[in-house]
């Protein structure tokens, strides 16, 4: 009746499909991927890897790969901030309209990066297929359906049409703002829509490096640009250089317009050198939308990125945002699938995911806003740094325990000091001789990290995961202990006394806390660790 069984298929092969594949690979979980595109990305898009989507990597074992790409130090790049000008040629008068917090060695392990999406997709899909992805190209998903039991689905190859039908336990929609997977289960969408039209222009000009003077940056716009403020962006660190120019459908424009000879004319418009060599390498039209899908789980089927919410480019959250979906959902699954955590733990998925899909959708219109000078006070008050909004997010769902219901996804500060529903903070630690980061700790298991005086913590979690069958580990962290904090207090960045104690999911969010030692830790925890893992409500 099936021509192939998996344990989940993933319709998508960009960064958030094969992040996904990748992810449950190395929990262990097998998967297939369907991908229509002949091959993996050949232009350089989404170039900028934030810091936690770094985090992710090391998590992983894949951030030396990812980090071997980048060329040079791209870190410049990011310091320099999104910059105006009238043209590129007058770069000495340019003004700093952003200068975005992206990270920091009290904030994260990891830096930010620039890379291409033509880079990193090999990487991704060379690691996904050696962790049990069976990665399938030139094919896209024709039908869906499920039951109680998993979903039944109908692949087709884009040349032959030879069609297979694919019976799975999960099925992953990472297939776009497009998504099949989201229009066939009628999901529907929330936002402000099509807020603009643009087209993303590929292209060599060398003099523009003379033209910059070494002047690097994350954007950089330029008024002077023929009827629209165009962007450039050479983040990934190599040709071609990307120029994105709005066009007006609501005045008759098109994309067809836009020849060849007009996009050299408004490379050179807005490079002031009316003579400069440009070569088009390519162009692709596109929306900046802001859409949020109202489900991110329908069942056995669950949305990541595009597929579930969609925004301007302003912050570059897009594929990052779409890769955090893609960690968030593959430890959950995997849980589920070893049978060591409940279906309530999936239902966290779209608790949490969706509300930093629909805040950070927020984000991404405040600066589009403010950067084309659409922006009132209101609007510019809303805005929070960049760091925040990509790394100092807050969750909240069922799995969480001590998490307000007013909590806010986001705060105007950047506050990561153990509270339940936020990344566990990053401490530097000596193990054995080894330097390591907390971060470090959090893969496969729940960890529970205790002071010294919070030994009765550390015991009490082995007998409540033993009794519920969920993977544990436990450390003293202090003098005497399993590790030791080198670089600042670890007790006091986590918020706990000297016999307090943190549980950490395998996603590095704080799960629950208890600043001090309490008189029946056993209760306690027993009840803790089964909310964690959906096991009970």
């Amino acid at each position: 009746m099936y021509d192939v069984k998996v344990p989940v298929l993933i319709v998508g092969g960009g960064p958030v499909g094969l992040s996904t594949a990748l992810f449950l690979g190395r929990h262990g979980v097998n998967t297939m991927l369907v991908e229509k595109r002949g091959a993996t990305s050949t232009l350089p898009r989404a170039p900028g890897l934030q810091a936690r989507t770094m985090e992710l990597f090391r998590a992983a074992g894949l951030q030396p790969d990812i980090r071997a790409l980048e060329m040079g130090d791209s870190h410049a790049y990011f310091e320099g901030g999104i910059i105006q000008v009238r043209t590129f040629a007058e770069i000495d008068d340019a003004i700093t309209v952003e200068a975005p917090s992206l990270d920091g060695p009290r904030v994260s392990p990891e830096r930010v990066m620039g890379c291409g999406q033509d880079r990193y997709e090999k990487v991704l899909v060379a690691k996904a297929g050696e962790n049990g992805c069976d990665v399938q190209f030139e094919t896209r998903l024709i039908d869906v359906k499920q039951d109680d039991e998993g979903v039944t689905a109908v692949i087709e190859h884009v040349e032959t049409f030879e069609r297979k039908t694919v019976r799975a336990d999960y099925l992953v929609g990472a297939d776009g703002a497009g998504s099949f997977t989201r229009r066939a289960l009628k999901v529907k969408r929330d936002g402000r829509g099509t807020v603009f039209n643009a087209l993303s222009i590929y292209f060599r000009a060398p003099e523009l490096e003379d033209l910059f003077k070494g002047r690097k940056f994350i954007l950089c716009y330029a008024t002077a640009a023929p009827g629209t403020l165009m962007g450039l962006s050479r983040l990934h660190g190599c040709d071609p250089w990307l120029a994105a120019p709005i066009y007006f459908p609501d005045k008759g424009e098109k994309p067809s317009d836009f020849t060849d000879e007009r996009c050299i004319d408004i490379v050179r418009t807005a490079a002031g050198k009316a003579d400069m060599h440009v070569e088009i390498m390519d162009k692709v039209p596109w929306e900046g939308a802001q859409l949020v899908a109202e489900r991110f789980r329908i069942g056995r089927v669950f949305l990541a990125g595009d597929a579930g919410h969609v925004h301007p480019p302003a912050g570059g959250f897009g594929a990052n945002t779409g890769i955090h979906d893609a960690h968030n959902l593959a430890w959950k699954l995997a849980a589920v699938l070893k049978g060591w955590a409940g279906d309530a733990l999936l239902d966290s998925y779209d608790a949490e995911r969706r509300g930093v899909g629909e805040a950070m959708a927020e984000q991404a219109m405040v600066r589009n806003r403010i950067r084309h000078g659409h922006a009132d006070e209101e609007t510019t008050r809303k805005m929070v740094d960049d760091i925040i909004v990509t790394l100092g997010y807050r969750y909240k769902s069922d799995a969480l325990i001590g998490v307000e219901a007013d909590a806010p996804t986001l705060t105007p500060q950047l506050t990561l000091t153990g509270q339940p529903g936020t990344r566990a903070p990053h401490v530097w630690l000596d193990r054995d001789g080894e330097r390591i980061s907390t971060i470090d700790l959090f893969w496969d298991s729940f960890v529970l990290l205790a002071a010294p005086g919070g030994e009765a913590w550390a015991d009490a979690a082995e007998r409540a995961a033993k009794e519920a069958g969920v993977p544990l580990k436990a450390y003293i962290v202090g003098q005497g202990g399993d590790l030791t904090a080198t670089d600042w207090d670890w007790a006091q960045t986590y918020g706990l006394t000297n016999t307090g104690a943190v549980l950490v999911r395998p996603d590095a969010f704080v799960a629950w806390r208890s600043p001090e030692l309490v008189e029946d830790p056993d209760a306690v925890l027993g009840d803790v660790v089964a909310r964690a893992a959906g096991l009970k409500g």
